[in-house]
């Protein structure tokens, strides 16, 4: 891409940064600012008493005080905990949805430096994809080196643990919560562990509880259920271990354009 560009996304980028790291941030108004920018710049200091209704009512969607979001409809949620997490993950979502979303070298960079806030631990280049949905969010901890792909569901009611290099594909699920069997309200939370470089692909569905052992890994629509073992491939609905991966060396990784850490 041009340099200038390059340097204009890197000027956006340090000053959302920069705000983050100010301890008096309001973080409700910054997302507000930030979203009225990207969608109705025209409108950041209009007085909403002078415009149509429905403009109104859009335009107080870009203030995640004004939203409420399905975690907040959970028990279990912690208010406190989830209170600065909020506007984040609003600001995650409704950058997704607009025109800069797509681009990957900003959006990957702007969603690390929004998942360092939101998650309890994030690692080294951390790298997302559009629309990716959290949970609660601040239940996710991710190593080093964590990928996860577009559409991909990250349900952190539990705790979910991403360990390094653990890459999950497009359009996957990771559950951390289970309803009973009779009785849908009474929910259990277990912690769901994708462990060191483990493999989830395309349209895998991750149970509640499970723990994917070290480098294994999961074929394109599989049903995890139950541990995986090391070192294996699974596949299936429920996915069950149907060979050894060959173990054969690596090569060197590419340079990663995208690598700030």
């Amino acid at each position: 891409m041009p340099e200038v560009t390059r340097q204009s996304y890197d000027v956006w980028l340090d000053r959302i940064d920069r705000e983050l790291d100010d301890p008096a941030c309001d973080r409700n108004e910054l997302c507000r600012q930030v979203l009225t920018e990207i969608y109705y710049p025209a409108l950041l200091d209009a007085d909403p008493a002078s415009l149509p209704e429905g403009t109104r009512l859009a335009l107080m969607q870009m203030d995640p005080r004004n939203v409420t979001l399905e975690p907040e409809y959970y028990h279990e949620l912690d208010v406190e905990r989830y209170a600065p997490v909020k506007p984040l993950i609003w600001l995650w979502e409704m950058f997704d949805r607009s025109p800069l979303g797509e681009n990957i070298h900003l959006g990957v960079l702007f969603r690390r430096i929004l998942a360092r806030r939101i998650f309890r631990r994030c690692g080294k280049n951390f790298k997302a994809f559009h629309h990716v949905k959290l949970s609660f969010g601040y239940n996710i901890e991710a190593g080093d080196s964590v990928v996860i792909h577009r559409h991909v569901l990250l349900d952190d009611r539990g705790g979910i643990l991403l360990e390094n290099g653990a890459s999950v594909a497009d359009f996957a699920n990771i559950y951390s919560h289970t309803h009973d069997l009779d009785d849908p309200n009474l929910v259990d939370s277990p912690g769901t562990v994708i462990g060191e470089n483990v493999r989830i692909t395309y349209h895998a569905t991750i149970l509640a509880g499970v723990h994917m052992a070290r480098n294994s890994m999961v074929g394109a629509l599989g049903l995890v259920t139950r541990d995986t073992e090391e070192d294996h491939l699974h596949l299936g609905i429920p996915a069950r271990p149907v060979k050894r991966k060959p173990g054969s060396e690596r090569r060197p990784s590419p340079p990663d354009p995208l690598a700030t850490d």
